[in-house]
This record gives C-alpha cells, structure tokens and sequence, in this order.
C-alpha cells in the first residue's frame, strides 16, 4: 500500500512530467517554420538514442530477451509512443491554433478512460467522471479566454485531426502499458521502445526530406532547443510518465494533462510577458477541481 509520501512523489513527477511537455509544444510550434515536423522527431529521438546508447549496450541481454518474449507488444508501444505521438504533434502544429490544439488535448483523459474500460475492463467511478468533466471545463474555459461564444468559431482542420491523432495514439499507448507485465526496468524499456520507434521513424525522414544539407543547418542553429527536447520532454517526462501509469493507473495519471493550459501560461508570463487573466484564474479552479475528484475524494473515502 502507497503511503501518502508516496502518493506526493508520483504526483510531483507527473507534474514535472506535463511541465515538460508544455514548454515542447511551446517549442514545437516556435520551430515549425525552421524545421519539418519530421525533422524534429527525427532528431530529437535520434538523440535520444545516442544518450542511452551506453545503457542499451551495457543491457543488450535482457532487453533481447524481452524482444523475444514480447516483440509485437513492445514493436505497438513503441510505435504509439515514439514514431506516432509526436510526429502527429508537430504536423499538427504546422497548422492548427493553440485553441484549438489545447482543446482537442483536454479530450485525453476522456479517451483514457474509454480505452481502458474497452481493453482493460477498467470501472469508470462517479468521482472521474466528475473530475473529468470539472477539468475539461477549465481547460475549455482556458483556451476559450472565458468567452464560450468562441466555441461557434472552432473548425476543424488538418492541424486539428493530426493533433487529435497525437492524443489518441498517446492514450493508446497509456492504456496498453498496463495491459502486459514486461521483464524490463523503467530504463530497459525506455531504451527498448526508443530505440524500435527511431528505426521505424527513421525511413520516413530520409523519403520525406528534401535537403538534409539545410536540415542540419537548422538543427545546428536550434540546438540548444532540441538538447532541452531530448532531456526533458523526452527522456525525462517518459520515466516519469510511465511510472505514474503503473503506480497509479492510465486514468488517474491522464488526469494531470489538465495542467497544461496552467503551465502555459505560467510560461507566456516568464518568456513571453504575458500577465495572467482573470479567466486563467477561474480555470485553475476547475482545473485543480477536477484532478481532487478523480485523486483524492475516493480515496479518502
């Protein structure tokens, strides 16, 4: 049984997790003019790789043994997680708002749960829907800028279905990391579903790219952006990520890309001089609401 230390640690990593991942969409749309969606996947992972080459040597053995045993798992994981998830992320973001990007984000943790009640067999308590349903409004009152008659003009366009596609192959991938138990450490597997993604994304890249000399020269511009990627969106934010789903479950951990819009904001305060609105206020509210019903409330029942 967790202890209520515990409980603090996985949720101060998932916080720092989703952190993370909002300063990558952040750079992902600032970088969309200098580099092709493609492009920064591709070298953000291929330097992913190259950080945890020691480890794959060193843990060749029993990562092999685990292709062995679960080869099509892993080969789906990695694929969902790695080639997929923020491939679709940055093509989205060639084309699509923040609105709506963050929009169709907040519909994560809806499809969480309906996934893991479909694969998993997982209950859906009262207390997620309710927490889900407070979050979304918060988010949604966000990105809305507290005026919803600005859901009349939300179109959907191809920005917003590769974006859409980002957020179901990541809660795919959530879903079904629970659905086997796997031999390998935290670290074995990032190492393992790394390493599969990149030589899946890898053919992609080299057909889709048509100057690799210009290619090389941005990335040697915006290094410094693509070095924080690697780090802490990625290496990072993916130890933390896939811990909290098998302590605490796909469902309850979806529950904190709710954060999101706050840490976005947070972030055009510190980068962007943008002061918070009164609206962002009231967001947080449901927000942290939310996370409080699905969390805490039937827990301490």
């Amino acid at each position: 049984m967790q202890t209520n230390y515990e409980h603090i640690k996985i949720y101060t990593l998932l916080a720092l997790c989703v952190l993370f991942w909002s300063a990558n969409f952040i750079l992902g749309r600032y970088l969309h003019d200098a580099l092709s969606p493609i492009t920064l996947a591709f070298y953000r992972w291929m330097g992913v790789f190259f950080c945890i080459l020691p480890f794959l040597i060193k843990e060749f053995k029993p990562i092999m043994q685990a292709l062995k045993k679960d080869f099509i798992y892993l080969s789906i994981l990695s694929i969902l997680s790695v080639s997929c998830f923020n491939t679709f992320l940055y093509i989205g973001l060639q084309d699509t708002m923040a609105t709506n990007a963050l929009l169709i984000n907040s519909v994560f943790p809806i499809l969480v749960l309906v996934l893991a009640f479909i694969i998993l067999k997982d209950k859906i308590s009262r207390y997620q829907l309710l927490g889900i349903a407070s979050s979304t409004v918060g988010v949604v009152f966000i990105v809305l800028q507290g005026d919803f008659q600005k859901i009349s003009t939300f179109e959907l366009n191809r920005g917003d279905l590769f974006v859409m596609l980002a957020s179901l192959s990541w809660a795919m991938y959530s879903v079904l990391l629970r659905y086997k138990k796997i031999t390998l450490n935290p670290l074995q597997f990032l190492t393992t579903t790394v390493t599969i993604g990149l030589i899946v994304l890898s053919p992609f890249y080299f057909i889709y790219t048509d100057n690799f000399a210009y290619d090389w020269i941005e990335v040697k511009l915006h290094w410094h952006f693509i070095a924080f990627i690697i780090i802490f969106p990625s290496i990072l934010s993916f130890l933390f990520w896939n811990h909290g789903i098998l302590e605490i479950g796909a469902e309850k951990t979806g529950q904190f890309t709710h954060l999101m819009p706050i840490f976005g904001a947070i972030l055009a305060f510190i980068f962007l001089n943008e002061m918070p609105k009164f609206y962002h206020l009231l967001g947080v509210v449901f927000i942290f609401s939310g996370i409080y019903f699905s969390l805490f409330l039937k827990r301490k029942r």
